[in-house]
């Protein structure tokens, strides 16, 4: 019987762009288009989470606009595991939607070994490409944004 695990999502959209990463040494085909999420921790609020993982995945301060529902996501056979996500719309103070930066996990929570990402701006309309279930609220974000 696979665990759950409560998840947060982070939509953060800015001008009719969408926050995202890909992989810098894992390819594409493995771990795909992505957007900032995690667990939440023992005695932590999924806003906070949500927040708290923004700013660990991409280095952006932000705050969370509005929650957008849950969904369960079955990761099997990856591992045995439901994600319990919550999805969130979130916004940035100011971005600059040509930059391309590098962030990563140097200490990850499960012991493995670093890994690194380039964060990006996709143009909403193109993030239907999103990987394992993480565009699930999208069209919700996408409304509630305009």
């Amino acid at each position: 019987m696979p665990i759950e695990v409560d998840k947060v999502v982070c939509y953060v959209v800015h001008d009719g762009h969408l926050l995202v990463f890909t992989h810098d040494t894992i390819p594409l085909t493995r771990t795909g288009v992505q957007v900032p999420a995690g667990s939440i921790e023992f005695g932590e609020t999924p806003e906070r989470a949500a927040v708290r993982e923004l700013f660990e995945e991409t280095d952006c301060l932000g705050r969370v606009l509005r929650s957008l529902g849950e969904e369960r996501y079955d990761v099997r056979p990856a591992r045995d595991e439901i994600a319990v996500r919550r999805f969130f719309l979130m916004s940035v103070q100011q971005a600059d939607l040509a930059e391309r930066w590098q962030a990563g996990e140097r200490f990850r929570s499960d012991g493995g070994e670093a890994v690194s990402w380039t964060c990006w701006w996709m143009p909403l309309q193109d993030a239907h490409v999103l990987a394992a279930g993480l565009g699930g609220k999208l069209g919700m974000a996408v409304a509630a944004a305009r």
